[in-house]
């Protein structure tokens, strides 16, 4: 299970966020600020895989936490527990390192959902260490910095999240496919999906039905995006950079029940938009 560091100055909010994770089987809680602020060092040796910390603190701001634990490296997932809905500050706390915001006052259903959502983007950095491992040839005692193509998965696993992917079990195999590409110098035109699945998995029809439906839930959630909001951010990035814009439409007349069947799902589309995202 993940582990989780609360950072709070309120007494009342760390015990209901404890008996939330605890009671929901979220995670472990690694430490807490119930005794006083703690230093970012004494945050760090336990360990955690997410942190959450309330924006405003007597002692020292969420935003100015943040900031210091990126700086010494900290790559936990950093959730920030919030009234606050000011562009501006909002803008500024995702600036400084922040993942996900849950509003005050807490909620059981906000609280888990954020949770798991942070706890698969966890999981997937994990598998992106794997795929380092797999197309590494050399081997080191000591720990690398991240690489150049680390960092590119990290910036597709990134979209994944945005398009509310990250717990689909296809989108590790589609960061699987987009680190096979890179590796290899190959766009998706100068091979095909079957192909590259046959590379990477002994069972390469499975691999590619669940990046299909990963595809597929990721269409639906932007195409959901698009009926609340067409000027949303999201939406208006990916609606046709990774997805056939006609298809996007199709889905959203499907939504609104003005058609019987939804857009249809293009893997190659999808793969070519991030590879090029990768290249950004």
């Amino acid at each position: 299970m993940i582990r989780i560091y609360i950072l709070e100055d309120d007494p009342s909010i760390i015990h209901n966020l404890t008996q939330i994770i605890t009671g929901e089987k979220l995670g472990i809680i690694c430490g807490d600020s119930a005794d006083g602020m703690p230093s970012t060092a004494e945050i760090l040796a336990t360990r955690p895989d997410v942190i959450m910390l309330d924006f405003f603190m007597p002692q020292r701001d969420g935003i100015e936490v943040v900031t210091d634990l990126r700086a010494q490296g900290c790559t936990a997932k950093c959730i920030m527990l919030s009234q606050v809905s000011e562009k501006t500050l909002i803008g500024k706390a995702y600036s400084a390192g922040v993942d996900f915001f849950i509003s005050k006052p807490i909620n059981l259903l906000e609280v888990r959902g954020v949770i798991q959502n942070a706890s698969r983007q966890v999981e997937n950095e994990r598998t992106l260490a794997n795929i380092r491992s797999m197309f590494s040839n050399t081997s080191s005692a000591q720990p690398a910095p991240p690489s150049d193509e680390t960092q590119r998965l990290r910036r597709v696993q990134n979209v994944l999240g945005s398009l509310g992917m990250s717990g689909e079990k296809g989108s590790a195999d589609i960061l699987k496919m987009c680190g096979y590409l890179y590796e290899n110098h190959l766009t998706v035109a100068q091979t095909s999906v079957g192909q590259l699945c046959e590379a990477l998995c002994p069972t390469p029809k499975n691999m590619e039905q669940r990046a299909r439906r990963a595809v597929a839930a990721g269409m639906v959630n932007l195409a959901h995006m698009g009926c609340e909001d067409f000027t949303n951010e999201t939406f208006s990035r990916y609606s046709g950079s990774l997805f056939p814009f006609e298809e996007i439409r199709a889905e959203m007349d499907h939504i609104r029940g003005r058609r019987t069947a939804g857009g249809k799902v293009s893997l190659k589309k999808f793969l070519d938009g991030l590879m090029i995202i990768m290249e950004e």
